[in-house]
């Protein structure tokens, strides 16, 4: 979906930019600022999404928080393997997939001015399909197969809290 057909969702431009990043910055990952109107490396779906490639995530003013927080979660659930060769593609399971959704929504609260509910709101608006109908509902209800997968890989400690860890199990042969 483009830009243009969610107005409204939350852009790099509008968020604290020092929190972002220091936020990454915790993962091992740095935010690389692009000019307007720049080409996004690693952009899995190009236009204004963010890109990831290697321990960098691209963004310029007019990309969504949400695509940052995808793209980063998707770097801290990854394999090592993985983590160690990707460029735009950050592939996995569908689990896995459950879980960077269920990631970023948590990395969302981490930020100020954002939070769990703007930023399901915002994903709600680009287009994330989930089965209860909304992020939030699905967020509150049916993710325990996510949460449960951060859990197994370190990501979230025993209170589902995130633990300041990314990944460091193998993918399954």
């Amino acid at each position: 979906m483009s830009a243009g057909a969610a107005a409204g969702v939350l852009q790099l431009a509008a968020a604290d930019q020092a929190a972002l990043a220091a936020l990454l910055a915790r993962y091992g990952l740095t935010l690389v600022r692009l000019a307007d109107g720049a080409r996004i490396p690693g952009s899995y779906w190009g236009e204004s999404e963010a890109g990831l490639e290697g321990e960098r995530l691209y963004a310029r003013a007019d990309t969504p928080v949400h695509s940052l927080l995808h793209e980063a979660s998707h770097f801290i659930c990854m394999s090592p393997a993985r983590r160690a060769h990707l460029e735009r593609d950050a592939g996995g399971t569908h689990l896995e997939e459950a879980a960077v959704c269920y990631l970023q929504v948590l990395l969302a609260a981490e930020l100020p001015g954002i939070g769990c509910t703007r930023l399901a709101r915002d994903m709600d608006a680009w287009g994330y399909s989930f089965r209860l109908g909304s992020t939030a509902a699905w967020f509150a209800g049916d993710a325990a197969d996510a949460q449960r997968w951060l859990s197994e890989q370190g990501i979230l400690d025993a209170r589902g809290h995130l633990s300041g860890a990314r990944r460091e199990s193998a993918d399954p042969p």
